[in-house]
C-alpha cells in the first residue's frame, strides 16, 4: 500500500486508498461528521450503518476495476478524517471529475487541496487527462475556495439541478485543463 504524505507543518497527514476492508473506520468517520459532511452531499446518507458503508467503499472498488473511478482516504494523526475521489473517469475521453468531503475537526489544515493536488497531478501525468472537473453547490464557499486555489476556471452554473434534502440547489462547475494545470505548478 502507498500513502502521501500531505502535511507540510508536521502534522501527521497522509492520502491513502480507501477500500472496502476499512469500512468500519469509513463508517465511524462518516458518523463523527455526518452533519458537517452532509450540509451540501449526499455523501453521508450513502453509509448510515456498515454494510451500506462497506457496499458503497465496493461500489468504488468495482470503479476502480473499471477504470471508472477511484476513492481515497485523508488520515490525520492516524484517524481517517476524510477523503478525495473520482467521481467520474473516463480514459478515453480524457475527463474526470474530483470531489472531496472533511470532518468539520479537520478543516483549515490546507489537507483537501494537497490532496485534490496529487489526484490532478497523476490524472494528468499519469493517465493523461484532458480535462478534470469540480462540481459544488454555489452555496458551499469552503469547496468552491479549494477550487479557485486548485487553479480552476468557472465554467458555469447549472441553475437548480440537484435536488438535495428536498430543495433545489444551483451547482457550480470548475475545472482546470492539462495545460492549465501544468502551467499553473
Amino acid at each position: 500500500m502507498f500513502a502521501i504524505q500531505l502535511a507540510d507543518s508536521g502534522e501527521d497527514a497522509a492520502l491513502r486508498p480507501l477500500e472496502p476492508w476499512q469500512a468500519e473506520e469509513y463508517l465511524a468517520h462518516i458518523d463523527r461528521g455526518r452533519a458537517y459532511i452532509g450540509q451540501y452531499i449526499g455523501l453521508a446518507a450513502a453509509a448510515t450503518d456498515l454494510d451500506s458503508a462497506r457496499a458503497f467503499l465496493q461500489s468504488y472498488a468495482e470503479k476502480q476495476a473499471a477504470d471508472a473511478g477511484r476513492i481515497y482516504g485523508i488520515w490525520l494523526d492516524g484517524t481517517l478524517v476524510g477523503g478525495v475521489l473520482f467521481r467520474t473517469f473516463d480514459a478515453a475521453s480524457g475527463s474526470c471529475e474530483v470531489g472531496c468531503w472533511l470532518e468539520e475537526a479537520a478543516v483549515g489544515r490546507g489537507l483537501v487541496t494537497r490532496a485534490t493536488r496529487a489526484l490532478i497531478d497523476w490524472a494528468v501525468d499519469e493517465r493523461g487527462m484532458h480535462r478534470v472537473e469540480w462540481r459544488v453547490a454555489s452555496a458551499n464557499t469552503a469547496s468552491i475556495n479549494v477550487a479557485k486555489r486548485l487553479g480552476m476556471t468557472r465554467d458555469g452554473v447549472l441553475r437548480e439541478s440537484n435536488p438535495y434534502r428536498g430543495v433545489r440547489h444551483d451547482i457550480e462547475v470548475w475545472s482546470v485543463l492539462a495545460r492549465e494545470w501544468r502551467e499553473g505548478r
